[in-house]
């Protein structure tokens, strides 16, 4: 499920908010510039498909995206619990930082936290198999996909470099919890 929390920065302890309801979780989110999203498959989507089929199981979706952003490239990411490198993958964005364009994913399946720092607040949005989220370019935050990763993911790009993180150096990631998937 869907989740939203928001902390002041210095009160990890204690949110100020928290829903699971996706247009609650919209709502605030747009109120702070971000998207959120839920998108359905236009057809079924069996285990081990491949990223064409997973792309085209969602095309008027993505292109609509595509047409409405200017998006230049589209892929699909897939992790699973057993990667070797899942623990490297894991710490490469804990830390906060933020892109030169939006950061723009689509949960086809698993889930991941997206945490953002927006002034004095935090917000922390787990995303689940059928949410959408665009974090704004220069928004600082950070992503988690828990100990054991286990998602696919549609990521849209626009310039090629435009995933690479700019690491801000600041120690408020490590304040607040690191992310436990919610068992459903």
């Amino acid at each position: 499920m869907s989740r939203l929390r928001i902390f002041d920065e210095n009160r990890p302890e204690q949110p100020l908010f928290e829903s699971t309801d996706g247009n609650a979780i919209a709502a605030e989110l747009a109120r702070v510039g971000v998207t959120f999203e839920r998108w359905h498959a236009a057809r079924p989507i069996t285990p081990g498909a491949s990223p064409e089929e997973v792309m085209e199981a969602y095309r008027a979706d993505i292109d609509r995206l595509v047409a409405a952003r200017g998006f230049k490239t589209v892929d699909v990411v897939s992790i699973a619990p057993d990667n070797p490198n899942r623990e490297e993958m894991r710490r490469k964005f804990l830390d906060e930082h933020f892109h030169k364009e939006d950061e723009v994913r689509f949960f086809v399946a698993g889930s991941g936290l997206f945490t953002l720092h927006l002034d004095d607040k935090v917000y922390e949005v787990e995303c689940v198999k059928d949410d959408l989220i665009a974090v704004p370019d220069g928004t600082r935050h950070w992503f988690d996909m828990g100990p054991e990763p286990s998602f696919v993911a549609i990521r849209f790009f626009t310039e090629p470099d435009g995933w690479v993180g700019h690491f801000t150096g600041t120690d408020i990631a490590q304040r607040f919890p690191r992310y436990e998937p919610q068992v459903h």
